[in-house]
């Protein structure tokens, strides 16, 4: 197979840990006879100093052409002023927003071995795997108004969280399907006893039951499920929430794996690419990690289960997909660790010992 994937770095440690995913895909590509072709480009703050704004435009143009996408992080101390009229997250939302990439795909699932690196009691963790569906292009994150005012004398903010019965659709369909091929049970999560965006929001997805009989449905507030979340974790298959919950509960679950830095996600839209898969961003759930940037010691597994995701989601390569999973899971049974799993591994190391999980050494995976 011959494809191509568009690489953004990005800031903060993002470098780091893309460049572990992209040995991965090497290794993959020579190790399963493909061919992958891979081009970087600039996001975020280091796009913003390079060229004034934080997604240019022959990035965008690479990742609207490419097969798939895979993304380190944005972002850092240098851009956090929120009044700036460019900032690094603007990179992302509209990469999002321009490929169309309105479901967010958070897995979830506690190695193991991994299971007393949680704050949470050993017990609560047996046997979690959750999948969390976020929706990503509506909600307050994009809806409008959004703007200061002057109120009486005093600034005012405005921001609007907006949802269409479409939008709500397009996500929960895709929940639904998912849930079939795992555990049979979706958790749609609002806030439909304030807001009127989520009184839409449950009055949709329980309109759509009746086409998934074999799917249990179950409502709940997101104050419940964020307490849920942490106290009985392993009683959640499919959770779908809406843009700001999921950014919000997606971190949370983080501490459920030892370290946010053991977690993928998957953006994918329903445009196809040219290899009729469906199109998508890859991308480990962590930031950009500022205090660690450049030292070597960011832990890779997030993203380089994120280029798992890319082989399965946007390339159709379900048993390279499993040939990743399985060398990650091979790693931290071992016992090898980064710092923040309390290892001492750097960044390439970690990367190594995946990589010979599948038999090829790093040395060998150039194309």
């Amino acid at each position: 197979m011959k494809a191509q994937i568009t690489l953004l770095p990005g800031d903060g440690i993002g470098p780091e840990v893309l460049a572990a995913g992209k040995s991965v895909l090497e290794s993959i590509a020579q190790k399963f006879g493909h061919s992958f072709e891979m081009q970087e480009y600039l996001i975020g703050g280091c796009a913003i100093d390079a060229r004034g704004t934080a997604l240019p435009e022959d990035t965008l143009q690479a990742c609207q052409s490419s097969d798939a996408v895979l993304l380190g992080a944005v972002g850092g101390p240098k851009w956090d002023d929120p009044t700036a009229p460019v900032r690094p997250e603007q990179g992302l939302l509209g990469l999002r927003k321009e490929l169309g990439l309105f479901a967010n795909l958070r897995p979830v699932k506690p190695h193991p071995d991994l299971l007393d690196a949680s704050p949470l009691r050993r017990e609560l963790l047996v046997e979690v795997d959750l999948l969390v569906i976020r929706e990503l292009t509506g909600g307050i994150y994009f809806g409008q108004p959004r703007e200061r005012r002057s109120v009486n004398g005093e600034e005012q903010a405005v921001d609007t969280m907006i949802y269409s019965e479409s939008e709500v659709r397009r996500v929960a369909h895709l929940a639904f399907k998912l849930a079939r091929g795992r555990k049979a049970k979706v958790t749609s999560v609002d806030k439909a006893n304030v807001l009127e965006s989520s009184r839409l929001w449950r009055q949709t997805v329980s309109s759509m039951a009746g086409d998934y009989p074999d799917v249990v449905l179950e409502h709940l507030l997101v104050d419940a499920a964020a307490m849920h979340l942490l106290t009985r974790p392993a009683t959640f298959d499919v959770m779908l929430t809406s843009n700001l919950f999921g950014d919000i509960l997606t971190d949370e679950a983080s501490v459920l794996s030892g370290s946010m830095g053991n977690l993928s996600s998957a953006s994918l839209g329903e445009s196809t690419n040219n290899l009729n898969q469906p199109k998508g961003l890859f991308e480990p759930i962590h930031g950009s990690a500022p205090d660690i940037a450049g030292q070597g010691i960011a832990n890779p597994i997030g993203t380089i289960l994120s280029a798992a995701m890319l082989l399965r989601h946007s390339l159709g390569l379900e048993s390279e997909a499993r040939a990743v999973e399985d060398a990650v899971q091979s790693a931290i049974s071992n016992g090898y660790r980064t710092p923040d799993l309390g290892g001492s591994l750097s960044t390439s190391q970690m990367t190594e010992k995946i990589i010979a999980g599948f038999g090829v050494s790093k040395s060998e995976a150039v194309l």
